[in-house]
């Protein structure tokens, strides 16, 4: 699965989704019901033409359906590429299904939009205090989604390049510092070996962009906006310590150490030699093993000051606000919280498990294997993007002013100009963020 690719996908319709709530959408709850012909439930999700986990969730409904005679659950697959539009035009026309999935981030705008309706799932085999914390979908402390797995990001390295040039091979325990990742990277460019020594998918668009490098942006002190009532970007975007990271990030392209817009497979040209370094994510981890075998060097991410960072969250189910049939809705959500769905899961995505009862049967992420690391990654580095219904409008504002920084573009600047962008949105929306 190319995890990565789905991101890019997703994110690119986050604005409709945000302009649709603002045209009209943020009374979603009331209006017309939908999403069920009586006792039969209409179920969306993101998976066609992704055959590896639409599967699992037809094994899912299949034997949910077989389980009792109450409750039938029809499925509708949409392409990655029409999934969100989908939803807003449903949601827009009070037709929304009963049940539907959404990816892990939007859950606070989708939630603040009308889109969704807070779950109960009490009394599931799985308790939703099993899980990773990123893998549950809350606003204003209700829970409106949660999902089975999440992801990680990471370096991929081999072990033989870093040994070569005196590289140390960073532990949990003791990350690269940001000294010793700028030192490897001017030893790494000095040897002439490598096309660039580091591979941090700069071609990409999208989600990509936030999910990548706010992690980055955190560890220098950063942030995508003020976390304390999220009412303003301003001062956490463009403030000392987001500057120092774009400044840095910058800094990449001019000393010849990233390229400023990469290939279209980042992790085929790292295989390939082409980049010492590649940050990349938990969903090609199996691949790049296959390929490096023990030589494979799976590293934390850098501590720039303020500790090593991933993003959290990934694709989460949820009920819709307009479903007629809550009961049923409810029942398939408790019935799907089995932990042997939280395996197969898994086992199909190549991602890392949402609870530790699931670790534990899934070849390689139990303690001791060779992938149990991104677990570990997971609880010790995971920071949920904003919990804020304006989080689209903040990403896509971010991934604008990263791309004009890659590009040459003042940092101080770039930021100043996104956060003043952000700050309007919220005021012109009037988020009742929390």
């Amino acid at each position: 699965m190319v995890w990565r690719t789905r991101r890019l996908a997703e994110a690119s319709v986050a604005v409709a989704a945000a302009t649709a709530l603002v045209a009209g959408c943020a009374s979603g709850s009331g209006g017309s019901t939908s999403g069920a012909s009586g006792d039969t439930l209409t179920l969306w999700t993101h998976n066609a033409g992704n055959s590896t986990e639409l599967d699992v969730v037809k094994k899912i409904i299949k034997e949910f359906n077989g389980s009792q005679s109450k409750y039938k659950v029809k499925l509708q697959a949409f392409p990655q590429s029409d999934y969100n539009n989908s939803v807003v035009a449903a949601a827009s026309a009070r037709k929304l299904p009963c049940l539907l999935d959404v990816d892990g981030p939007n859950v606070p705008n989708w939630a603040w939009g009308g889109y969704l309706a807070p779950v109960d799932v009490s009394g599931s085999e799985v308790p939703l205090s099993d899980q990773l914390p990123s893998t549950v979908g809350r606003y204003k402390d209700k829970v409106y989604a949660f999902g089975f797995y999440d992801v990680s990001l990471t370096f991929f390295a081999r072990k033989s390049v870093l040994n070569e040039y005196g590289i140390r091979i960073p532990t949990i325990d003791k990350p690269w510092t940001k000294a010793e990742f700028d030192s490897a990277l001017a030893e790494l460019k000095k040897s002439g070996k490598f096309d660039y020594p580091l591979e941090m998918g700069t071609g990409g668009l999208g989600e990509w962009y936030t999910y990548g490098y706010s992690p980055q942006l955190q560890s220098f002190g950063g942030d995508l906006i003020d976390r304390d009532g999220y009412k303003t970007a301003s001062g956490t975007l463009d403030g000392k310590s987001s500057v120092e990271w774009a400044t840095w990030f910058r800094s990449l392209v001019t000393k010849g150490y990233l390229s400023k817009k990469s290939g279209a497979d980042p992790n085929k040209d790292f295989l390939a030699g082409k980049s010492a370094i590649q940050w990349d994510g938990s969903w090609n981890a199996t691949k790049t093993a296959e390929r490096l075998g023990d030589d494979l060097a799976i590293i934390p991410p850098v501590d720039f000051g303020n500790g090593p960072k991933i993003g959290g969250a990934s694709w989460q189910w949820a009920m819709s606000s307009t479903c007629s049939n809550k009961a049923g809705a409810e029942a398939w959500l408790k019935f799907s919280r089995q932990t042997k769905y939280f395996v197969d899961y898994a086992k199909a995505t190549s991602t890392i498990p949402a609870t530790d009862a699931a670790v534990q049967q899934v070849d390689g992420y139990q303690p001791g294997g060779k992938f149990n690391v991104f677990v570990e990654f997971a609880r010790k580095y995971a920071e949920v993007r904003p919990v804020t219904p304006a989080y689209p409008y903040i990403s896509t504002e971010f991934q604008k002013a990263t791309q004009d920084i890659l590009a040459g573009a003042d940092p101080e600047d770039a930021l100043g100009q996104a956060a003043k962008d952000i700050d309007n949105n919220l005021k012109t929306n009037n988020y009742d963020a929390g």
